[in-house]
């Protein structure tokens, strides 16, 4: 009885289907991606921190989006490379570890949205209300808007995990990389109607205010440009409104394409390779467009190389 209880409670992960012959470069190339993602994103958070001159809410409200992606990228991609070799039938993980997996990897999700869109909300009282920019976005400001977009994914999360482990299980195959909440209730043989309600609510709650706030702000930012005269003002937004909209809208693409690919199991391979490129890609670019496209944190970044290597040819 000891050994059916121990056993139930060990699920089986699906993995890449990767060829012997291509496992050592995609481990690589994995290994080297998520390497950058750590040092890009958290010596961005250092610069930040350590520059007087960036210690502005625009700048510490992306060390939101740096430290989600380290968060995202750290418990995905590990578990990803160990996986690559080990075969099919030895990918096994513990339920409550699947459990845990799976409420990060949510939490990774939400944060991306909620914090662009108080990113967002940061870019609309700086373009349009710039006189009281410095009364309205304070240090106490930036706090509350950083609490509530984690907190805000937190409880979200938690409900949607919640309603998932109530249920009793009858397989033990996770047809994903790593665990998530469409898995996790794929496993049981009860009616999961009230998942799929929760689930969809939580999907268009996310996606809709994050759609619509994003949209609307940047409605009444296009609409203040048009009528400033002011080229610099109009330069300045563009800059910094672009970068955040890029950003922006590859997390919508990724996040649309990976719940299409889920309503349709027959492409559970394609979904995968989707989720790993969407869980990959986005961290590493998020780094390199704000820290190359932001013309402060660009100058900074040539300042440290410049003074490295000046000291180099010094020595």
């Amino acid at each position: 009885m000891e050994n059916w209880t121990l056993s139930d409670d060990i699920l089986l992960l699906e993995g890449l289907k990767v060829t012997p012959k291509s496992s050592v470069p995609a481990f690589t190339l994995l290994l080297l991606i998520y390497i950058f993602i750590m040092v890009s994103n958290l010596g961005l958070v250092l610069l930040i921190f350590r520059t007087r001159s960036l210690h502005q809410p625009m700048y510490l409200l992306y060390c939101n989006m740096s430290i989600n992606d380290v968060f995202g990228a750290t418990i995905i991609i590990p578990h990803v490379l160990r996986d690559m070799f080990i075969s099919n039938s030895e990918r096994y993980i513990h339920y409550m570890d699947c459990v845990i997996q799976a409420f990060c990897v949510h939490v990774y999700g939400s944060t991306s949205h909620t914090v662009l869109m108080i990113m967002a909300f940061d870019r609309y009282v700086a373009i349009c209300n710039p006189l009281r920019y410095a009364t309205i976005m304070t240090d106490k400001m930036v706090v509350k808007l950083s609490v509530a977009a984690w907190v805000a994914a937190f409880i979200m999360v938690a409900i949607l995990l919640g309603l998932t482990i109530r249920l009793s299980r009858c397989r033990r195959v996770i047809p994903n990389l790593f665990c998530d909440n469409a898995s996790l209730f794929s496993l049981s043989c009860e009616s999961v109607l009230i998942n799929q309600i929760y689930g969809l609510g939580y999907t268009v709650v996310l996606l809709g205010s994050s759609v619509s706030s994003v949209t609307l702000t940047y409605l009444k930012i296009a609409a203040v440009c048009l009528r400033s005269k002011n080229k610099m003002l109009n330069s300045k937004a563009l800059q910094t409104c672009a970068t955040h909209l890029a950003v922006y809208i590859l997390l919508l693409i990724s996040a649309f394409i990976i719940v299409i690919l889920h309503r349709f199991p027959r492409l559970s391979d394609h979904r995968k390779v989707a989720t790993i490129v969407g869980e990959v890609v986005l961290p590493a670019l998020n780094a390199v467009i704000y820290g190359l496209q932001i013309k402060v944190i660009r100058q900074r970044i040539m300042a440290v190389f410049h003074s490295k290597g000046g000291l180099m040819n010094w020595k």
